[in-house]
């Protein structure tokens, strides 16, 4: 039988353990996490593996197969255990929909192994899931206007690649053009509705272009690493909801520009290396994108850059 990652967070409370204090926010960090991936199936309608997930007693009594977490310990945690397994194994949770990105594991990991502190309020009440964005109509067709934009985009050296054989779905790349010609580009490809991967990497363009990105609705992965790319013009993506991938690699944002994400709730990665956003900043929009693994890449820490200050 397979427990679902929230069951078996639940089972945290074990007579007369008190949590330590950590760094880590139940409420804030981990529960939405929790929300996610497993209360449809722990709930008043459905108590997958005996349990029930409603109430916090309820939830600490178990379920069929007893206590498998640790508190204090991930290494001897089974849900720990589950939550890294690989995509594909008998025993990966939640064994439907999304696995857990790396950044939400972590944060499990260090929960556990601060004392799993589940902070005693009023009974939480779980949130259902949030849906995921409606599919592509499966019917879809290239309208005039795509067609249209497609034959100048050619014109130009840009094709519109169809993904798979038989789908009307299409990709783009635009690496390392420059110019009016990339500005041109971008205007045309505002009519392609039909586009899902857009590669932008080291091209050149004008802010005053990424406004045709708004109407491309269907985009689900978009590459702007090594650009220009500022702040201000990451609020022409505030409303391209399938968007699940973005990288930002080698840019100038901030934390200012993480604003414009917040809503971007099936974001899954967000490629943040060489940035100018901070820890701070990055935890802020980890809250709001509790699913999104946001990957700011090696950052040195305090002794290692007195190590390599002391070398020079």
């Amino acid at each position: 039988m397979r427990i679902s990652v929230l069951a078996l967070a639940l089972l945290v409370g074990h007579a007369g353990f008190a949590p330590a204090a950590g760094n880590v926010d139940f409420h804030a960090q981990i529960l939405p996490i929790l929300n996610a991936s497993c209360v449809s199936c722990h709930g008043p309608d459905k108590q997958k593996g005996g349990l029930r997930l409603d109430s916090k007693a309820a939830a600490f009594k178990g379920g069929d197969d007893g206590v498998v977490l640790v508190a204090g310990e991930a290494a001897k945690s089974e849900l720990y255990r589950r939550i890294i397994l690989p995509d594909g194994s008998d025993d990966v949770m939640p064994n439907k929909g999304d696995l857990l990105t790396k950044a939400q594991t972590d944060l499990i990991r260090d929960w556990i192994n601060e004392g799993a502190p589940w902070p005693e309020t009023a009974p939480v009440k779980l949130a259902a899931p949030a849906p995921e964005p409606d599919a592509p109509a499966s019917d879809f067709k290239p309208g005039a206007a795509e067609l249209k934009a497609a034959a100048s985009l050619r014109a130009m050296g840009v094709e519109l690649w169809p993904v798979a054989a038989g789908q009307p779905w299409h990709e783009a790349t635009l690496r390392s053009q420059g110019g009016s010609n990339m500005d041109a580009a971008l205007a045309q490809l505002k009519d392609a509705a039909s586009l899902v991967s857009l590669d932008l990497a080291g091209a050149k363009f004008s802010s005053a272009s990424l406004a045709n990105l708004k109407s491309l609705t269907n985009l689900a992965r978009l590459h702007l690493e090594h650009t220009q790319v500022h702040d201000a013009d990451l609020a022409n993506l505030s409303g391209l909801g399938r968007l699940t991938y973005l990288n930002l690699y080698d840019t100038p944002i901030t934390d200012a520009g993480l604003e414009h994400l917040k809503g971007l709730t099936h974001l899954r990665n967000l490629h943040l290396w060489q940035t100018q956003v901070t820890e701070a900043g990055a935890a802020a929009l980890q809250k709001s994108l509790p699913q999104c693994d946001i990957d700011r890449g090696w950052i040195p820490t305090a002794i290692e850059k007195e190590d390599s200050a002391a070398k020079k």
